[in-house]
């Protein structure tokens, strides 16, 4: 207390401050700071609820099934099937975008670029997955980074075939004519980095022949092209060179796997047929993804629903036309399938030549 008994502490305190800038209380600077977060909040609570409310309605509109591939080809078959049983399932209609080129690059890239709320899907072979980022240089997606993994919708087993003016009978014929008639015979395949390409590429490399590779935007072209002479080997899938085969354009030589197909019972496996190496097993997958992203619920109901979709009756037709079978598996067994066939490929792409420098 000053001697005269007056507060001149607080009186001087006020008089620097002035009487507008006097320091507020405690209380009221803590509720300017609540309100403050409360304020900076709401956006990130909206945000949240409205994510929340998203994934409880999925499919609340029209979802969007992107194919890096052309029409009427395996992918686009099953695709649209499964589009059709998504719709009869939830309601919504899915509309199918067919994006081909670069291999399925470019689908693929347009899928990786979309909003990642589980209204755009990926529907893609394997070749734009795992073949594309190991063979091309520069791919401007990065499969762990860009996408949510949902299911692995079927595999299938491959056919090498020839046009049927090539007089060969089978595998061991095949390759003595193509000996003999170096820098004259052309392979084909549905683009750069496909089974096709890997496979004859390492046929191509491992027993001294000169083929010639053309790739093709699709398995229908490049099958045209073999049908027509063109080239003079390929390989594709049973389904789609059973029209062909039956005309009487293509001869099957051998099955790209570990046994016969019961639609091609007489055509024997590459192991059968002389050609041991590993390399000549080769698989293709069709796959299912998501842009990375997705709320967790709708990653969820994807799974579940895709999974009954491809076990149900109306798609294993359509995989058994093409001689492919559905698999269905859950999102952790594709990423674990996914990591395994990499080195697996990648060997393949070595050994092939085909991978760009």
């Amino acid at each position: 207390m000053a001697p005269d008994g007056g507060n001149h502490g607080v009186a001087t305190s006020r008089q620097a401050f002035g009487p507008d800038l006097a320091p507020r209380s405690t209380c009221e600077e803590k509720t300017n700071m609540l309100m403050k977060q409360k304020k900076a909040l709401l956006p990130i609570l909206a945000l949240a609820w409205s994510a929340a409310v998203m994934a409880q309605a999925y499919p609340g509109k029209p979802v969007t099934l992107i194919l890096p591939s052309a029409p009427g080809g395996l992918v686009d078959t099953i695709g649209r099937a499964y589009g059709d049983e998504f719709t009869r399932r939830t309601g919504q209609p899915v509309v199918v975008v067919n994006k081909p080129g670069a291999s399925g690059a470019l689908g693929t890239l347009a899928a990786a670029r979309a909003a990642p709320d589980g209204y755009t899907l990926l529907m893609a072979q394997s070749t734009a997955i795992f073949n594309v980022p190991l063979t091309m240089k520069k791919v401007p997606y990065e499969v762990r980074r860009d996408f949510a993994f949902i299911t692995q919708v079927s595999a299938g087993t491959l056919v090498l075939a020839v046009n049927a003016a090539v007089p060969a009978r089978n595998l061991q014929e095949f390759v003595a004519w193509a000996k003999n008639n170096r820098d004259k015979v052309n392979y084909g395949s549905y683009g750069v980095g496909s089974n096709a390409h890997l496979v004859i590429g390492h046929l191509n490399s491992s027993r001294g022949l000169e083929m010639s590779h053309i790739p093709y935007p699709s398995e229908m072209q490049d099958l045209q092209g073999l049908a027509g002479g063109s080239v003079q080997l390929t390989i594709a899938s049973a389904g789609a060179l059973a029209p062909y085969v039956a005309s009487g354009k293509i001869r099957p030589l051998a099955v790209v796997g570990d046994t016969r197909l019961p639609a091609m019972p007489d055509v024997p496996t590459m192991a059968e047929a002389g050609f041991s190496d590993p390399e000549f097993r080769s698989h293709a997958w069709i796959v299912l993804m998501a842009p990375a992203g997705i709320p967790p619920n709708v990653q969820a109901f994807l799974e579940k629903t895709s999974r009954e979709i491809i076990r149900s009756t109306p798609l294993k037709a359509r995989f058994q036309a093409y001689g492919f079978e559905p698999m269905g598996n859950s999102s952790a067994e594709f990423r674990q399938n996914f990591e395994a066939a990499l080195p697996v490929i990648g060997r393949l792409i070595k050994l092939s030549g085909a991978r760009e420098e």
